[in-house]
């Protein structure tokens, strides 16, 4: 009997690891994990990583901009 294999739930989301913010974010989790989750050593890494994910959402909303919903 051959095994079924599913779908994701959401195949429209998107991966962290297809993000182009990815060593961002993989870089704060290494700090973490370097500084036993001590936050405060690590912001510098939150606040590139907060960063780049808004210049990624400001491209995606731009890349959208012309898009109708009704096309």
């Amino acid at each position: 009997m051959a095994s079924k294999v599913e779908s994701p739930p959401y195949p429209s989301a998107a991966r962290i690891s297809d993000s182009s913010c990815y060593p961002q974010y993989t870089a704060s989790l290494k700090c973490l994990e370097q500084y036993n989750s001590e936050k405060s050593k690590c912001q510098e890494f939150f606040d590139v990583y907060k960063e780049c994910k808004k210049k990624e959402r400001e491209a995606r909303l731009e890349r959208n901009r012309h898009r109708s919903l009704f096309s």
